[in-house]
């Protein structure tokens, strides 16, 4: 109480299905993120869902996963305590109607590979594996330097090693849920691929699902079918994309499409796309590396052939390139306006 200002509204950072998140401050300065269940006593539900999230987090050690710092369960309210993310949620940031920048396209890769990479430790490596079941762009996080922390356990299920696959009723955000397990109550990994995969979508268009058209699939089926007639380029936000980058924007649309296959089978494993994610940063990474030893390479010879006055068959070899190089930019700077 005392580090929420007895719970006051201006320290509400959020509001979820479970509870209402407000900032907290400790004496000693530290800064703190509290949830607090909404309702009192009689709602089990609730305090069933807050011990759940208690044991997932419990077992969870991995830093794109929002940490649990601790938890009062004996009052009539219960609460827990994690770390503070400062810079809101992806859902919020990916808004083209707030006044923020849009965020870059590098930064959208780095978090849906960090994302990729969570979800694919809590079904690999937990040592229970974890469906998280209910991953969506506002349960994910993100730091002072936009790295990515996945949150809100609360729905989440323990599977036991010799099962592949849960019955249970069936919970979710409309728009993220995975259309077979909608249909038959059998929850598993795939699920949260199928979910991860509308994620993937909100990145590439900066649309938000569930608010699409009004109706809950509209923004998977507008993507899917716009990559199916060829026309992929109208629904991504123009914002983000562009020449340099559009080549790796289709791979990402391309593993989108599978994620959101109808069929679980098709479906990639989180760990393919997490290796996938990871592969096309390190891609990008090597092409800038490479690009500027180029650069340097270039203006190097460039300058010697200047200083030197060279002439001859070198001389006219290093002016030919120079020639060439310069007819290149002349190119591409007119191909670019």
């Amino acid at each position: 109480m005392k580090a929420t200002n007895n719970f006051h509204e201006s320290r509400i950072l959020g509001r979820r299905g479970q509870g209402i998140v407000y900032k907290g401050i400790f004496p000693n300065d530290q800064i703190v993120a509290i949830k607090k269940s909404r309702t009192r006593g009689a709602d089990w539900r609730q305090v069933k869902d807050f011990i759940n999230e208690m044991v997932v987090l419990s077992q969870i050690n991995n830093r794109n996963v929002v940490k649990l710092l601790g938890c009062c369960l004996e009052i009539e309210a219960p609460i827990l305590v994690y770390e503070f993310v400062p810079n809101g949620n992806l859902f919020d940031r990916i808004d083209p109607t707030k006044n923020a920048p849009a965020l870059p396209w590098e930064t959208r890769l780095h978090i849906a590979a960090e994302t990729a990479e969570a979800i694919s430790y809590l079904h690999s490596v937990a040592s229970v594996p974890i469906i998280h079941r209910d991953i969506k762009s506002s349960n994910i996080l993100l730091d002072n330097n936009d790295k990515a922390k996945v949150s809100d356990f609360g729905a989440s299920r323990l599977v036991p090693q010799d099962e592949t696959q849960i019955s249970t009723i069936v919970q979710g955000t409309p728009g993220y849920l995975d259309p077979e397990y909608l249909q038959t109550g059998e929850l598993n990994e795939k699920s949260d691929v199928y979910s991860f995969g509308v994620v993937l979508i909100e990145l590439l268009t900066s649309k938000k699902a569930g608010k699409f058209s009004g109706k809950s699939e509209a923004l998977v089926m507008h993507f899917v079918s716009s990559m199916k007639e060829d026309r992929l380029i109208e629904v991504l936000d123009t914002h983000v994309v562009n020449q340099s980058n559009v080549n790796q924007v289709k791979e990402i649309a391309s593993l989108a499409r599978k994620c959101v296959r109808m069929l679980r089978e098709e479906r990639p494993t989180m760990k393919e796309i997490a290796m996938e994610l990871k592969g096309l940063i390190d891609m990008q990474k090597h092409t800038h590396a490479k690009g500027d030893v180029e650069s340097e390479e270039n203006e190097f010879l460039l300058s010697g052939h200047l200083a030197n006055n060279a002439y001859g068959a070198d001389g006219a070899s290093i002016s030919a390139c120079y020639g060439s190089t310069q007819h290149q930019i002349e190119f591409e700077l007119e191909d670019s306006r």
